[in-house]
């Protein structure tokens, strides 16, 4: 079961080429100019099975890929896992976006379903909302402090890489 807030069918904003967007309820950073403010309570949003959502994007052929947002999806990292691998058999592609660092999500690699999150996504939108560095110029990110990661490429050098969108 995941605990979200809303879901986006199309969306263009949240990641490269046309997108089915997660966006997962509960957050611990609560970051001051947050755009998802709704999504900060962990009792909010509704219970879904992660079949429901697989449904509707196997029900979308033109999608190029995946997004999960949020709230903060590491809170949730287990069942994102479970859901992102069926999503990986689809041949799409997978952005997270997280308020924790890469260097943070690496040091609790160990912890249950982050290793595995981290695993099954391709890019790796790191770092807190921070309103003080917001830019509308930043392609896929809300403020100059987060960084958009090659996940593959950055758990092979064991530090963040930057990632080169298509």
């Amino acid at each position: 079961m995941l605990r979200i807030s809303d879901t986006v069918n199309d969306s263009i904003v949240d990641g490269p080429g046309l997108r089915f967007t997660v966006f997962v309820q509960g957050c611990p950073h609560n970051c001051p100019g947050c755009h998802n403010p709704q999504t900060h309570a962990f009792d909010g949003g509704t219970l879904v099975e992660k079949e429901q959502i697989l449904e509707r994007i196997k029900g979308n052929p033109l999608l190029d890929g995946v997004t999960f947002s949020g709230g903060e999806p590491f809170c949730q990292a287990k069942a994102l896992a479970a859901l992102g691998r069926e999503i990986r058999k689809l041949g799409l592609n997978i952005m997270t976006y997280s308020g924790y660092t890469f260097e943070q999500l690496y040091a609790r690699r160990d912890e249950d379903g982050i290793c595995e999150l981290v695993e099954v996504t391709d890019w790796l939108v790191d770092g807190p909302y921070v309103e003080s560095l917001r830019s509308l110029e930043l392609q896929f990110r809300g403020s100059s402090n987060q960084r958009i990661l090659d996940v593959k490429k950055s758990l092979a050098a064991g530090e963040p890489v930057d990632a080169v969108l298509p």
